[in-house]
């Protein structure tokens, strides 16, 4: 450990998770290791039916399935560190197992943002411009656009993560939560973190603002043709197509929005609980989007519906 008044190469980290509360640590590692295990098996199967069955052979489908991939991997970033924090007493992670874990955390939400707005887009083309959408969803347009987000997220999180794991580190390096959450670790460092907090707004402004606003823009335009829709059964129609999609993103913006823009306890008694609160929610937060996103399409999407389907009867029943 370092002195708290003193600065040296940082060998690893103390990651606190719920030390304070170890109780609470066995009842949570097996709910969210059934959470994971579901988040595995609905996203791992989704991704088979969309790979798999020719009718989802469409750009909004190979949006879906990159979504799922998304999730795994940023489930898998994070997920097994915790539930490995949960057994183990001494909660430690080195410095590199943190950075590498930082990156593939925030490269994941960003990627996460983009690829959401990409989805608004596809279904804004499918919907107010559909004649146009077999030449403007081709393959040669999606594809680069699902290999843009995952590239833009990966450049994000490699800066932020450069920047945050570059400053000195003083005092007994703990990070009082279950992860390299780099607004944890950056209280840690002893230097001026201005430039991270500025890039971080700046990220912020590009990676959740901008994504927030492009799909509002589209949503607006979306519903606005559909309202146009004479009949009811075509309006019906129409919503039925980004109906899931929407959902996920409300559930996505509405958790992160629950999560940041809930006013802060000014009552120090209230400090732990708060601080406990906040944990869990994050704890949650990583998980249960991720489990509900297959759940959403599955029920919410005729399609998928079918394929998974056909999917379980060709297991069942090979010809």
């Amino acid at each position: 450990m370092v002195s708290s008044n003193q600065t040296s190469p940082v060998m690893g980290f103390l990651l606190l998770g719920l030390s304070a509360h170890p109780k609470l640590e066995k009842t949570f590692f097996v709910l969210i290791l059934l959470m994971y295990l579901v988040i595995l098996l609905g996203n791992g199967v989704l991704i088979l039916v969309t790979i798999l069955d020719s009718h989802l052979d469409t750009p909004m489908y190979f949006f879906l399935g990159n979504l799922s991939f998304l999730d795994i991997c940023y489930t898998t970033s994070s997920v097994p560190l915790i539930l490995n924090s949960f057994l183990t007493p001494r909660k430690t992670i080195s410095f590199s197992a943190c950075a590498v874990q930082m990156f593939l955390s925030l490269a994941m939400g960003a990627k996460e943002c983009v690829l959401l707005s990409m989805m608004a887009f596809d279904r804004y083309v499918a919907i107010c411009n559909p004649l146009r959408y077999p030449e403007v969803m081709n393959k040669a347009t999606y594809v680069p656009m699902a290999a843009g987000s995952w590239v833009a997220g990966s450049l994000t999180a490699m800066v932020q993560t450069s920047f945050a794991m570059r400053l000195p580190f003083c005092g007994d390096n703990i990070i009082n939560h279950f992860t390299c959450e780099i607004l944890a670790v950056l209280k840690l460092a002893c230097a001026d973190i201005s430039v991270n907090v500025i890039s971080m707004g700046v990220t912020n402004v590009i990676f959740l603002g901008v994504p927030v606003l492009f799909i509002s823009f589209s949503y607006v335009f979306i519903i606005a043709t559909i309202l146009r829709i004479p009949s009811a059964e075509g309006r019906k129609k129409a919503f039925s197509t980004c109906s899931a999609h929407l959902t996920v993103v409300i559930v996505f913006y509405g958790t992160i929005l629950f999560m940041y823009g809930k006013p802060k306890s000014k009552d120090p008694l209230g400090a732990d609980k708060q601080d406990l609160a906040d944990k869990l929610i994050s704890l949650f937060y990583g998980v249960v989007t991720p489990m509900l996103n297959p759940i959403i399409y599955s029920l919410r999407n005729k399609d998928v519906k079918a394929a998974v389907r056909n999917l379980v009867f060709q297991k069942r029943f090979p010809q």
